[in-house]
């Protein structure tokens, strides 16, 4: 871990330096442990989210880690075809690989530090699922899948596939060059990731080397959101400590202040970070099984859509189908 990487992080575009004087760090405001379960057909996740408000995560609803596991062969699962509505999915694949398809004619392989971004809007059904070849042979498998909500007035749009290669990925350094980040959506001091999103998101993963540290500058509208992915460091002004499978929402500032530290994870002496903020939406939130919308009712309808077909059908040939 990671797929994305540099053999020169010097050469890098910098992120600049927030001024200490003019700009606030945010302090930790809550530090949870992600739960294990399982999801799909079994593989093994950890529930980001667990315990921690709704008005915390806006605009976000939902973020499984997946793995970090490595599969023996005839191990490696995903899930079963499935509809959503009201929401963006976003499956960031760190190593291993996933393949994607969807109702609406989306889909592809997502390996390697690649990223699928699919707005459900009004709504469709689609899978994601090892390849036979990976089933086969077994292998590492790490990656994250987020849910970000989309505001009332563009929960019925027309869905949308976009495949962010690992190419794609604007890769920066911190000033020092003691952080390597990988920018997927949003914006740090002009440099914008490839992810076109709906509502206004920055997604960024962090490779942060023991000793460095890195002060990023943050949208101070925004929520300002640290998951651990692997390895030890920690976050806020006063050096929280964290630990894989931990997440960190901070308080208000304008700035992330992380760093590095030494750690019991053998497979990374780096502190690996997701990065995530986003404009709230503050609305109401009616969540249940794989439909995010506003109200009871329209949960209900979103069912009773599925249920008649409304959300779309499987392709004919569809992965999965035998």
């Amino acid at each position: 871990m990671p797929a994305v990487t540099t053999d020169n992080i010097l050469a890098l575009p910098r992120v600049a330096e927030p001024d200490p004087v003019t700009t606030t760090d945010r302090a930790v405001r809550s530090l949870t442990t992600a739960p294990r379960g399982f999801e799909g057909e079994g593989f093994p996740v950890r529930r980001a989210f667990a315990g921690v408000s709704i008005s915390a995560l806006d605009p976000f609803i939902h973020m499984d880690q997946m793995g970090e596991v490595e599969y023996a062969p005839g191990e490696p699962k995903g899930t079963p075809w499935h509809p959503h509505r009201g929401f963006e999915t976003v499956t960031y694949i760190i190593d291993g690989t996933f393949l994607h398809q969807d109702s609406h004619g989306g889909g592809g392989t997502i390996t390697n530090g690649a990223t699928q971004w699919m707005t459900a809007g009004r709504g469709l059904l689609h899978i994601e699922t090892p390849p036979e070849s990976l089933v086969a042979s077994g292998g590492l498998f790490h990656g994250i899948q987020l849910w970000v909500n989309l505001p009332a007035v563009h929960k019925m749009i027309e869905p949308r596939y976009q495949n962010l290669d690992p190419q794609d990925v604007v890769l920066l350094s911190s000033p020092d060059g003691g952080a390597l980040i990988r920018l997927i959506a949003g914006d740090l001091t002009g440099h914008r990731g490839p992810g076109s999103t709906h509502t206004p998101i920055t997604m960024a993963h962090l490779t942060i080397a023991p000793g460095a540290q890195v002060r990023l500058p943050w949208n101070s509208d925004w929520n300002g959101l640290v998951y651990a992915l692997s390895g030890a460091g920690t976050v806020g002004p006063d050096h929280q400590p964290m630990v894989s499978g931990q997440l960190a929402v901070t308080a208000s500032g304008d700035v992330l202040t992380l760093g590095g530290t030494p750690g019991s994870d053998s497979r990374s002496k780096a502190f690996d970070v997701l990065l995530l903020g986003g404009q709230p939406i503050r609305e109401p939130v009616a969540h249940y099984g794989p439909f995010v919308m506003n109200t009871r009712a329209e949960l209900q309808q979103a069912f009773a859509d599925y249920e008649a077909g409304r959300l779309g059908v499987i392709p004919p040939g569809a992965i999965g189908i035998r």
